[in-house]
């Protein structure tokens, strides 16, 4: 039993769930066709270390009164949307396993509506947790090109207004995409949505990028003599490299089995990919994962308060 329920609705195209079985067995042949078995521990202990993670970001922009403003409410909600990943995650795996072995004895109906619910937090979770990551980049933009704006263009109103909307958005297509999870439409939509939060965070990031690494030459020039600023460009290029990649790594392959159903379902090559569907899962929960360590943990202020957190608990 895999993990992320509503997810795993996606393995593969409806039409080819009959006919590709020859298919697939043609074009597979041999191994590397038959898929990877990731161990239900595996998704469980990825789980524990998200949940764990993002609930100290989310506890330490809470606790330190410094951190209450729209760039940390921004990164406190998707470590929340991250955190829901992990419990849905963990929610969903537990239960199914109470029912496997006959410690929980429901009805196929309640089994449905419970399977329901769950499918629809996670996919609501994984939906506003790309969203967010959109939102910070638009945040930080402004944060670059406004900042003597910035107070007066993100306002504490137009912060929450935001937030409400992502959560507001992400439940009803969430929603929407358990209901009609094998509508093409529906799986366009959302590949429409990847792209964009791709495109939206490479334009973004590189003009940022571009913006610092034109400051740091101007600096450098100025400087008699002038002084090498190549240490600085090298140590953006490669945070952005590192934000842009996770992005697309942890991302992309599950996207890409997404235009693969939608383009060629009962292709023998294409149903190959499709037997690869934990690894797409395991990547997003590791995105949960990184989430924290590369938009919370960088931050001082953060990772000071992040300690007496810790040093209370104990």
């Amino acid at each position: 039993m895999s993990a992320l329920a509503p997810l795993r609705l996606l393995r593969e195209p409806s039409n080819a769930s009959e006919g590709n079985q020859s298919n697939a067995t043609l074009g597979a042949g041999s191994g590397w066709c038959q898929g990877l078995d990731i161990p239900n521990e595996l998704f469980l202990a990825l789980g524990l270390v998200s949940l764990v993670e993002n609930l100290l970001v989310v506890a330490a922009i809470l606790k330190n009164r410094n951190l209450h403003s729209p760039t940390y409410y921004f990164i406190c909600c998707l470590a929340v949307s991250d955190m829901l990943v992990s419990i849905s995650n963990l929610a969903e795996m537990l239960f199914m396993l109470l029912l496997e072995h006959g410690l929980l004895v429901m009805r196929p109906s309640i089994v449905r509506h419970m399977d329901s619910v769950i499918d629809t937090l996670i996919c609501s979770s994984v939906v506003s947790s790309l969203s967010f990551l959109g939102v910070i980049a638009v945040d930080r933009y402004i944060t670059i090109f406004y900042a003597l704006r910035y107070h007066s263009i993100m306002t504490l109103q137009r912060a929450v207004a935001t937030m409400a909307s992502v959560w507001l958005a992400s439940t009803v297509s969430s929603t929407v995409l358990i209901a009609y999870y094998r509508s093409n439409t529906i799986l366009l939509c959302l590949i429409g949505f990847f792209l964009f939060m791709l495109v939206l965070m490479l334009v973004l990031y590189i003009h940022m990028f571009a913006l610092a690494r034109h400051h740091l030459h101007s600096i450098s020039s100025q400087q008699k003599p002038p002084t090498a600023h190549r240490g600085g460009s090298l140590k953006g290029a490669v945070t952005l490299t590192i934000l842009l990649g996770v992005f697309f790594i942890c991302w992309g392959p599950f996207f890409f089995h997404l235009i693969l159903i939608v383009t060629c379902p009962t292709n023998p090559v294409c149903t190959c990919f499709f037997s690869y569907f934990n690894l797409f899962l395991i990547l997003i929960i590791c995105n949960s994962v990184i989430d924290p360590l590369i938009y919370a943990f960088r931050s001082q202020e953060l990772r000071r308060t992040l300690r007496e957190v810790v040093t209370c608990s104990w």
